[in-house]
């Protein structure tokens, strides 16, 4: 599904009731989240060229928002009570919580590293 799709099909949900899903590997240390992305995902480039390069994946580390956020999905958990954990946890800090975490998610979704249960299979 291209850029457009994927942005047209979430404007049309209520984005609280969304439950997002993990897409990518990652790594925790310290309670800070480093995203593992793969460099390429064509076959043949993953089978002559990854074999030679230091390192297979792009690290994308997250803050520690986005981080609890990150370690927060499960499959189960809409995003409105991540929300609520994460006011729990970091008070007035996270405030807007609802127009942080959705500008967030959507990222992370444009960018193919999470999905929502509702919509994986647009």
């Amino acid at each position: 599904m291209g850029h457009s799709e994927r942005k047209k099909t979430l404007k049309d949900a209520n984005y609280l009731d969304l439950k997002p899903i993990k897409m990518v590997e990652f790594s925790v240390t310290d309670n800070i989240v480093t995203l593992l992305i793969p460099k390429f995902e064509n076959k043949f480039l993953v089978k002559f060229v990854m074999p030679r390069l230091k390192s297979p994946t792009i690290n994308l580390k997250l803050d520690e928002l986005g981080s609890s956020a990150w370690l927060s999905v499960d499959g189960k958990k809409s995003v409105g009570d991540i929300a609520s954990e994460l006011v729990l946890n970091f008070g007035d800090k996270i405030q807007p919580v609802e127009e942080r975490l959705t500008k967030f998610f959507t990222e992370l979704y444009m960018q193919q590293f999470l999905t929502f249960e509702e919509i994986k299979g647009v």
